[in-house]
């Protein structure tokens, strides 16, 4: 299995695409890059942890491409805007790729280089290594098939999910929850 931790916004965003997507065996929601030990959602959204909101992907590299993980998460948010995705502001919102070692790295490079091709040279996207990944309390696990009557899942998720499916579609799960 192959790991990776990325943040791109709300992690209820890339949890509902990626929980859509063949061979991504597991999903966690949860925080990383900061300095507080075993942050809450309350103090993450403070923005005075350090702290993005991330989510921890494991998938089998022998089913599914990494370069594919790492081209639908340069998809579904946008990597140019420091900070922020779309009306959600702060430091816990950024765009981040957390690497577990050199080799991680150059991959995670590699995928911004191929997303600078879409986005031109204005990503801003972290590339650091991970320290401590600290899974966010069980309300936010699944958020988006827990809650789909809830606003925000109807106009900021189900668009991303759309966009996942229209240009991944081979690699789209029509069942998965």
């Amino acid at each position: 299995m192959t790991t990776y931790v990325l943040a791109g916004g709300c992690f209820w965003c890339l949890d509902a695409v990626y929980r859509r997507i063949r061979s991504v065996a597991h999903i966690s929601s949860g925080y990383t890059g900061g300095d507080l030990p075993y942050p809450t959602y309350d103090q993450v959204s403070s923005g005075t942890t350090g702290h993005a909101e991330a989510v921890h992907i494991s998938f089998d590299e022998r089913e599914i491409p990494a370069d594919v993980i790492l081209d639908l998460f340069f998809l579904i948010h946008d990597p140019t805007t420091l900070n922020r995705q779309g009306n959600d502001v702060g430091t816990q919102y950024r765009s981040a790729m957390f690497y577990i070692d050199d080799d991680q790295k150059a991959v995670f490079e590699a995928a911004v280089k191929r997303a600078k091709k879409h986005w031109g040279d204005k990503i801003v996207t972290e590339i650091k290594p991970l320290d401590t990944f600290y899974p966010a309390e069980d309300y936010h696990q699944d958020y988006f098939n827990k809650n789909p009557g809830n606003g925000y899942c109807s106009i900021v998720i189900e668009p991303k999910i759309v966009k996942a499916r229209s240009e991944f579609k081979q690699w789209y799960e029509e069942d998965a929850s």
